[in-house]
């Protein structure tokens, strides 16, 4: 066995009852995607994290992959505690060096925290975000009681960071109660934790309340973006016609990179340059035979990906096809349907116009397709 880089484990075994949610919680959607998916992509978005696996809890595996896709999961136990210990089992086969152990009903999760965490590790067998108590702490039991001095008191966050042979061995060897996170019961292996600066976007969401905060606190955090996208193919014989990833009966299709869908082509080009990440021919050369007759689809998709890494949420597209023929009416909702899939989004999300040169240029003349499209998104202020 060999040690290897940053693990990361997300706690999402929990049914949530108290969210109020028909979904356990961590499967709900909250700002536009459901709440684990949010602090998934930070971590797999990090430099430092080499593999993230997911512990649910059971029946729970159909869920997790409606949220995020083919993933590494584990199954939980009845306690949190065992939940963690499983997770840390199936990594112990090529066990890391250090392993940040995170609760999914924490969805908003920095890179700045993760540095922090595990800068604190080179000196410590652990880590914790923690923030100051600004309230007043009182005793009391329907008539209040002393104050409690709220110096050296902090509230503890997740993620929780540690060295794995630490933890691990804490988990294995634990005979005690019930304990409230993984860092006390390191403390009583005596081990030692470091405290550094917490967030208060990664406060923890338990009751329908807390869903109404935090989607306060991310739109707060968020930065709207637009950026636009354009496209254009010649037409020919001999070819299949593809606009807005639907197949349209014409007597010509479109020539050019892989199924030279110039519908796809723009919006994947108005959401790359959303986030300054070129254009689609730096992320599929059309000098690389592999794309040639490619699904445009994929195209689009590894482009909404890039935006979800960066924390971003794509809130609208606006599409027009510029073209003689074929009438594009006849399929708009077909396009935007088909578009909407493509991006998880509901299709009043999408937009699909159509116009003519009036018989001008190229396209006038019948000789090719163009298109052009705007995308908007909203990103986290950090990241903008």
């Amino acid at each position: 066995m060999t040690q290897r880089g940053t693990a990361a484990l997300i706690v999402a075994a929990g049914q949530g009852a108290r969210s109020g949610s028909t979904l356990p919680k961590q499967f709900a959607l909250l700002a536009g995607k459901p709440m684990i998916a949010h602090s998934h992509a930070a971590l797999a978005g990090h430099p430092e994290i080499d593999q993230i696996v997911v512990v649910v809890g059971e029946g729970q595996a159909e869920a997790l992959n409606a949220a995020l896709g083919d993933v590494r999961h584990v199954p939980g136990g009845a306690t949190r505690r065992m939940s963690v210990r499983a997770g840390l089992e199936a990594l112990a086969a090529t066990p890391p060096e250090h392993v940040l152990i995170h609760d999914a009903a924490r969805p908003f999760l920095s890179d700045a925290i993760i540095d922090r965490l595990l800068g604190a590790l080179a000196a410590n067998d652990g880590s914790v975000p923690a923030l100051p108590i600004a309230d007043t702490l009182a005793r009391g039991d329907g008539l209040l009681g002393d104050v409690v001095p709220r110096d050296g008191l902090h509230r503890i966050q997740t993620p929780q960071a540690f060295r794995f042979e630490t933890i691990i061995a804490a988990h294995r060897g634990w005979s005690g109660g019930e304990p409230t996170d993984d860092a006390q019961m390191v403390r009583a292996t005596g081990g030692t934790v470091a405290l550094v600066e917490g967030d208060i976007m990664l406060e923890k969401i338990t009751y329908p309340a807390d869903f109404a905060a935090a989607e306060m606190r991310h739109a707060a955090a968020m930065r709207v973006r637009s950026a636009t996208g354009f496209d254009v193919h010649r037409l020919v014989e001999g070819e299949r016609l593809w606009l807005g990833g639907v197949l349209v009966p014409h007597d010509k299709g479109l020539s050019g990179h892989s199924d030279a869908d110039v519908a796809l082509h723009a919006i994947t080009d108005a959401l790359l340059g959303t986030i300054g990440d070129g254009d689609i021919g730096m992320h599929f050369p059309p000098s690389d035979p592999k794309w040639r007759g490619a699904d445009s689809a994929q195209f689009l998709q590894h482009a909404a990906e890039l935006v979800a890494a960066r924390g971003g949420i794509v809130d609208f597209v606006d599409l027009t096809i510029i073209c003689e023929a074929p009438k594009i009416g006849p399929h708009r909702e077909a396009m935007r349907r088909r578009i909407a899939a493509l991006l998880r989004l509901a299709p009043g999300q999408i937009s699909v116009k159509a116009t003519t040169t009036e018989r001008l240029g190229f396209a006038g003349r019948g000789e090719g397709i163009a298109a052009q499209a705007i995308a908007t998104i909203r990103i986290p202020g950090d990241a903008a």
